[in-house]
């Protein structure tokens, strides 16, 4: 053995001996020097020495500085000489065995005690002092001896899970230093610095190795951390790599590096912190070619099997895919998937909206990004999938859904036939609809290599007010005369108008005053203005003669069933509904058995059927109110129900307005009168019998007979879904209604068994009915009764309930799914509050 070995061996051995017996601390301090020369504080040892000790001796010295720290023996040199010199061997040996004998002695402390604090507030100076970085920073640099793998992987642990240990052990005496919150943006900025360290290294022509950072990024991301570190590196790196191709390759290098079960999180974390695309492609390079399971998580993972990201990330993704030309193929190839799915039938009915919503955004930005010629290459391929995914999405019961598909259709539509008519739908312009069509503009030839990074709407704002300024020149503008033209004296600006407000069109044909003269203009006569004229007056002249009304209502209701629209009337709809509800208010019974046999009949459309379910709710939200609310004033609004007529109780004639003086002194003698006691003005309700109470059934009953019969044009358990869904809701409506009637707890009987049979319907609307109707039967069902006639089904439905609320894909029936599980357990609370002494 070398003899400077061997002495460096027998110096160490007999200060370990004195520091472990010594009070003499002249002798101690004399002893600590000794070693520290070996660390090349005080002289200069030979290289081999300095190696020996810090690779073999380093660790036993630091244990034994551990175990004789104590008050007392700190106080050994009152001037504080001994704890500084103590303290030096943490902050100037080498990093990873100084870091992991702390640890080791503050995991090794038991309870609270002055050790713990003194080395919790030690390891608080180590990173502080940024040894960290010195500990990462020796881990990237070329070892001469062969590496041990046990001692790596403790390291990473113990620098990955400092937070979670200190935590156990110091507990409510825990440092802020080492919150996550606090301490990973710290392992952050210290990732950082030793990444400078590297890039010096490779400047200076030595060989080095981000191995060991790129694992600890990876168990970090792992752990749900990666905002906090990621939120500091990103934007160093952001800015390091913007004019370095050494920085771009170290990053590159250090994402390569990043173990395989950890490539999914990092990357993650990356698309979500990086600003635009071209910052990511700086971070990343072309990782998603070279790596198969970064290539997975990027085109795969992120887009089909997660939803949650936010629309700036989904175009930094994308737009990564687009900024190089050797990942445009993989944009292709996402697209065309991405279109498979959207076209899938069985992933419109099950996916829940967001993620549909997701995959819809994903498909635009695409689009947004690919130029003619690559969209002319696989136009047929998008053709196909448009046509298949236009459908799937008009054939779901959900507006939201078939909106969707409306808007990707147009926008295909555009960019492969850019030369054809515009596709165009008729939807709802809302804030989700101009999202979307924002997402789908093309940007400038430029834009995958501009600063902005996604698509821009400048077209569209310039292009825009160019055109519609001539229309309206063409159109609406009368030419300008020359100066001095006869024009001038003809002119009638100086006149004050006519108030023509009031005025009437004349009509040929006299209004109807009966009901069977109603009857014979909407059926047989030609003349279009006498048609017009008693569907207008039709409403109010039911109100007026229901004795006339009930001899020819089945008749009648017939009529406005099958009625069409001849003329462009103003709300024709409006109109012909409120007519039959109010047929339906009138004789109840009859037509109510009319319109339930033939909401099951044949040669009936499906919007016919839905307007048979709407006049049956609003037929029995009419009965069910007070007779004096039931009717309309004779010459209402025309755009107003029957369930208007409350609001407009106070606008009737003879409710005129008092006059502005009477005003005035009534506003005085109010302000000159005293008095004690002045409750809230209360308005009188009046009252009644509920008239929907004899009648319930026969809305209700006849319903529920053939809902699982299929008809040759009607199958409500086929493709007729968005009708199963209406006619869930109109129940549920209808079992509400039905409160405090004789008859709620059969019809609650009868409905929840409609519920359990189609208890796992793949339609969300379908879904969202039955919950709606298990609340219905909630309310409107006595408590007693519930709970003595209904018991097996409430158990039945408690569990499906229970199981909806957790795994139900829609956000809407998990809410419903709740509510109705607190009116359980509130009917639940009732009995017993009433059943208690």
């Amino acid at each position: 053995m070398d003899p400077a070995l061997s002495a460096v061996r027998l110096t160490v051995q007999e200060a370990i001996h004195t520091l472990s017996s010594s009070e003499d601390v002249g002798h101690i301090l004399s002893t600590l020097g000794t070693l520290k020369r070996y660390l090349g504080e005080t002289e200069n040892p030979t290289l081999s020495e300095k190696e020996e000790f810090t690779t073999t001796h380093f660790s036993a010295v630091l244990r034994c500085l551990v175990s004789r720290l104590s008050p007392g023996w700190l106080e050994l040199s009152p001037d504080g000489q001994l704890e500084q010199l103590w303290e030096s061997f943490f902050l100037d040996g080498p990093p990873d065995q100084a870091f992991l004998v702390l640890m080791e002695a503050i995991e090794s402390t038991a309870g609270p005690s002055f050790r713990l604090m003194k080395m919790a507030r030690l390891l608080e100076i180590f990173l502080s002092k940024g040894r960290m970085a010195a500990l990462m920073e020796e881990q990237c640099r070329p070892q001469t001896k062969p590496s041990f793998p046990l001692f790596q992987e403790t390291l990473l642990s113990k620098v990955v899970g400092l937070p979670d240990l200190l935590g156990n052990c110091l507990q409510q005496d825990n440092l802020t230093q080492f919150f996550p919150q606090n301490y990973f943006p710290l392992l952050g900025q210290e990732v950082v610095e030793a990444l400078k360290a590297v890039v010096n290294f490779l400047q200076g022509g030595l060989d080095c190795s981000v191995s060991f950072v790129s694992r600890v990024l990876g168990k970090v991301c792992i752990q749900g951390r990666k905002k906090e570190i990621l939120g500091v590196l990103v934007p160093q790196l952001t800015v390091l790599t913007q004019d370095s191709c050494l920085w771009q390759r170290v990053c590159w290098r250090l994402v390569e590096q990043v173990p395989d079960r950890a490539v999914e999180a990092v990357l993650t974390g990356l698309v979500e912190a990086a600003p635009r695309p071209e910052v990511l492609s700086r971070l990343l390079g072309n990782l998603v070619v070279k790596n198969k399971k970064a290539q997975f998580v990027m085109t795969r993972k992120l887009l089909f099997l997660q939803y949650q990201h936010t629309t700036p990330m989904l175009q930094s993704l994308l737009g990564y895919l687009a900024v190089d030309s050797q990942r445009r193929p993989l944009l292709i190839q996402v697209l065309k998937e991405l279109l498979e799915t959207w076209g899938n039938s069985s992933a419109v009915r099950h996916a829940p909206l967001e993620q549909q919503c997701y995959i819809s955004k994903a498909i635009l930005v695409c689009l947004a990004h690919l130029g003619e010629p690559e969209l002319q290459d696989i136009r047929d391929e998008l053709l196909a999938s448009m046509m298949a995914g236009v459908k799937c999405h008009l054939d779901s019961s959900l507006p939201p859904v078939r909106r969707l598909g409306m808007i990707v259709a147009e926008v295909i539509s555009s960019r492969i036939h850019p030369e054809g008519p515009p596709l165009k739908f008729q939807y709802e312009d809302d804030e989700m609809s101009r999202e979307m069509l924002a997402l789908a503009t093309p940007g400038p030839a430029d834009a995958c290599s501009s600063e902005t990074g996604g698509p821009s709407l400048a077209s569209v704002v310039t292009e825009t007010p160019v055109e519609i300024p001539e229309k309206t020149v063409d159109s609406d503008v009368p030419s300008v005369q020359p100066q001095g033209s006869d024009s001038e004296l003809d002119s009638d600006d100086e006149f004050i108008p006519y108030d023509m407000s009031g005025d009437k069109e004349l009509k040929s044909s006299k209004e109807p005053l009966y009901i069977r003269d109603c009857v014979e203009a909407l059926s047989t006569s030609e003349d279009l203005e006498r048609w017009e004229a008693a569907l207008n007056v039709l409403e109010g002249l039911v109100y007026r003669s229901p004795e006339a009304t009930r001899e020819v209502s089945v008749e009648l209701a017939k009529v406005l069933l099958h009625l069409e629209e001849k003329t462009c009337m103003a709300e024709f709809e409006q109109l012909r509904q409120r007519a039959l509800v109010a047929v339906t208010v009138t004789d109840p019974e009859r037509v109510a058995k009319y319109l339930t046999t033939q909401f099951y009949g044949v040669n009936y459309s499906l919007r016919q059927r839905m307007d048979i379910l709407d006049v049956l709710v609003l037929a029995a939200q009419a009965l069910s109110r007070p007779r004096s609310l039931q009717k309309l004033p004779q010459h209402g609004p025309p755009g107003c129900g029957t369930l208007c007529a409350p609001a407009l109780a106070s606008s009737q004639p003879g409710n005129a307005a008092a006059p502005d003086w009477q005003v005035v002194v009534e506003e005085r003698i109010k302000s000159k009168t005293r008095r004690f006691s002045k409750g809230c003005p209360q308005r009188e309700l009046s009252g009644g019998p509920n008239e929907f109470n004899s009648v319930a059934g026969y809305f209700f009953f006849p319903l529920l007979q053939h809902f699982d019969r299929p008809v040759v044009t009607f199958d409500l358990l086929g493709d007729d879904q968005l009708v199963l869904g209406r006619l869930a809701h109109t129940l549920a409506s209808l079992m509400y209604l039905a409160v405090n009637t004789t008859v709620a707890v059969p019809m609650g009987k009868a409905l929840l068994e409609f519920v359990w049979a189609l208890r796992f319907h793949v339609d969300t609307y379908v879904r969202r009915g039955l919950l709606s109707a298990v609340s219905s039967v909630l309310l409107s069902v006595p408590t007693e009764r519930l709970l003595g006639d209904l018991p097996d089904e409430l158990l039945e439905a408690r569990s499906w309930l229970a199981d909806v609320a957790e795994k139900d894909v829609d956000e809407d029936c998990r809410e419903l799914a709740v509510r109705a599980l607190l009116l359980l357990e509130r009917l639940k609370d009732k009995l017993l509050s009433i059943s208690s002494p």
